[in-house]
């Protein structure tokens, strides 16, 4: 399955903000990469350079390359309501964020790789395609025989009760509820939408 490999605090320091998830690294040096770092003088970005950063964010938030996050934007583009906010929840639909947010995995990367390595399933039936777009009501939980993994039981540990109203989570069957689809104002992540829609119709 295609995605990142290359370095992520590099990346963080780029977009200012930790869009991986928790940086040691990054918060010791939450200025932009290069050798003269802080001190070297920028120019002013373009229109266009703060578009293509803006998608570019939206990419490595999700965890995505660019044609599967341009057949997300063409999706939300024909769907009803206005397309960049369609653009984010079909982002947050996905089944590696839901299991990111329902806190089974401490980032997206680590619930990609639970997913593609069939721990989760959806509705009682295995499913390891992270891309798989959930349906309100949908069921997410960990396969029995994954319930004893380190890595779910730690994350699950230091998840925050009820931190998203369109997620619900019983700790003791390890299942979830996929409740509805988020309003944009539900979104916690820093994504200025509108800037993706405005590069993509050029």
């Amino acid at each position: 399955m295609a995605r990142y490999r290359g370095p992520r605090t590099k990346i963080a320091r780029k977009f200012g903000e930790p869009i991986f998830g928790p940086d040691k690294v990054y918060e010791k040096k939450n200025y932009p990469p290069g050798q003269h770092g802080m001190n070297k003088k920028r120019k002013k970005t373009s229109e266009y350079g703060m578009q293509l950063l803006e998608k570019q964010k939206a990419k490595y938030t999700y965890g995505m390359l660019e044609r599967q996050f341009y057949n997300f934007f063409h999706k939300a583009s024909v769907a009803k309501g206005i397309t960049g906010e369609a653009l984010l929840q079909l982002l947050e639909s996905r089944l590696d964020n839901v299991v990111f947010r329902m806190g089974i995995a401490p980032t997206r990367a680590a619930a990609r790789q639970l997913v593609s390595h069939r721990h989760i399933v959806v509705n009682d039936s295995v499913v390891n395609i992270p891309s798989y777009i959930l349906k309100p009501g949908d069921h997410v939980g960990v396969r029995e025989k994954s319930k004893s993994l380190e890595v779910i039981n730690n994350s699950l540990s230091e998840r925050k009760r009820n931190a998203y109203s369109w997620i619900e989570w019983n700790q003791e069957k390890y299942t979830g509820r996929f409740l509805n689809v988020p309003e944009r104002s539900e979104i916690p992540e820093n994504i200025k939408e509108q800037l993706i829609v405005e590069l993509y119709s050029k």
